[in-house]
């Protein structure tokens, strides 16, 4: 016979599971929220209930909002000192002087110059004009000039005028009252930000609008689906003392610790505002927190430009000789960034990557390898930026390989991800418009490598 505590808990679980499927019921007969384009700058929220996380919001009207167009700066005399000589071999970003309004960190926002606009003058007001192909050259895609020989004098000033966009980033709020209304953010030429709401209202949707944008259409729309990242909780032996034990172990005790940050030009800076905003700084921020008795000492080894292979062909005792500049320090723990191997097919990462981790265990060291952040879409073989799943056989390869060889692997690309689901186009976290992540892209590789695992471990849950 049951007694009666076990009846109790199975009579409880029968009414909880009335109650779960009753709710169920009830959300599939009210109708669905929608956020939908209707103009060319028109958007509407119809009535219904619009989940965004776990919160149930309710609109209880049609609402029509107009969305202000993308925003245009016509610019009037804008002096340069001197032009340099147009480089038709450099980079496209890099072929001359860049125009001002769409210079980022190192290059310029592409595509963002309204076509035919430029015109360069002798003087400011109706000084007279320089001729292009002539007297100057341009690489109108990147925003980028330079005088030709026999044409604009050398240390000539020169003055600007042209049309440019710059991007922003509008929400769709409901206040605390109920009221949908749109919210404009900031205009910037590379990273703007949503505008800030407050704690009583709340985000539906975010409205992309790069600087070239012609009119709304379906990439515009990012609906706020699950705007915190999910972290998988698991249970059971603390898992970071199984995947990085010595890490762990020095973590707790206090024993001091070196981690050791390898990379590319993201790991050397690119573009915080501070070292303290930089991943690898962020990351031990976030361990001390965790680990308030830990004993850490971080260094960094970040060679802008260049990939693992660099680093190996350095001859002996250049400063970024992989044996120098890696194996020497003797690091207790290497996190490892390098969207520079992006070129790898997984065939390439199982082979390069084997020698490096024989390398890491001959000096005791353990290894957190992290999977690259999103760079601009058509170096990630894409014609859109809404990228969900990462389209490079190069992550795909990195996760194999830290799956087969029990390497905690920081799954940057899985995060940068799920900017979709959060509202946030991933384009706005890159300074350079091509793969320098700002302070928020940096701290997505940060919140990475605290929650870093292989297929079943999770070394710092926080």
């Amino acid at each position: 016979m049951r007694d009666r505590r076990t009846f109790l808990k199975e009579a409880c679980a029968v009414t909880l599971l009335g109650t779960t499927a009753k709710g169920a019921i009830a959300m599939e007969r009210e109708e669905q929220a929608q956020i939908r384009i209707t103009g060319e700058w028109e958007i509407e929220v119809s009535a219904g209930i619009f989940l965004t996380g776990r919160k149930r919001v309710r609109i209880t009207h049609n609402t029509a909002l107009k969305v202000t167009p993308t925003t245009i700066l016509t610019v009037k005399d804008e002096k340069y000192d001197a032009l340099p000589v147009y480089n038709p071999k450099a980079a496209p970003w890099g072929r001359g002087a860049k125009l001002k309004q769409l210079a980022t960190a190192e290059t310029t926002s592409p595509g963002m110059l309204v076509a035919g606009s430029l015109v360069l003058k002798s003087a400011p007001g109706s000084g007279s004009t320089y001729q292009m192909e002539k007297d100057y050259d341009l690489e109108a895609h990147w925003a980028t000039f330079g005088r030709m020989e026999g044409g604009i004098p050398e240390n000539t000033p020169i003055w600007a005028d042209y049309v440019c966009g710059w991007g922003r980033i509008d929400s769709v709020v409901v206040e605390k009252g109920g009221k949908v209304v749109l919210r404009e953010g900031k205009a910037h030429n590379a990273t703007p930000q949503a505008p800030t709401i407050t704690t009583k209202e709340t985000r539906l949707a975010n409205i992309w609008l790069p600087g070239n944008l012609k009119r709304l259409n379906e990439t515009s729309l990012y609906p706020i689906i699950e705007p915190v990242y999910p972290l998988t909780k698991r249970s059971g032996e603390n898992t970071a003392q199984h995947s990085l034990p010595k890490t762990y172990r020095k973590l707790t005790s206090g024993e001091p610790l070196h981690i050791l940050a390898w990379g590319d030009s993201v790991t050397a800076g690119g573009e915080a505002s501070s070292v303290e905003k930089q991943y690898q700084s962020r990351f031990v921020a976030l361990l001390k927190k965790r680990f308030p008795q830990s004993n850490i000492r971080l260094t960094t080894a970040g060679w802008g430009g260049r990939n693992t292979d660099s680093f190996l062909n350095e001859p002996p005792g250049a400063e970024f000789n992989f044996d120098h500049a890696v194996i020497s320090k003797r690091p207790d723990l290497i996190v490892m960034e390098f969207v520079n191997d992006a070129w790898m097919s997984p065939d390439v990462v199982e082979q390069k990557y084997s020698y490096l981790l024989k390398r890491f265990q001959e000096i005791g060291a353990e290894w957190v390898k992290s999977t690259p952040h999103y760079v601009r879409p058509d170096w990630m073989s894409s014609n859109t930026e809404r990228v969900e799943t990462d389209p490079r056989p190069y992550v795909t390869g990195v996760r194999q390989f830290c799956a087969k060889h029990g390497v905690a692997v920081a799954d940057a690309s899985l995060r940068w991800g799920h900017l979709v689901k959060e509202g946030t186009p991933y384009m706005t976290l890159l300074s350079n418009s091509i793969n320098h992540p700002n302070d928020a892209g940096h701290e997505l590789f940060a919140q990475s490598l605290k929650s870093c695992s292989n297929t079943v471990y999770s070394p710092f849950p926080l």
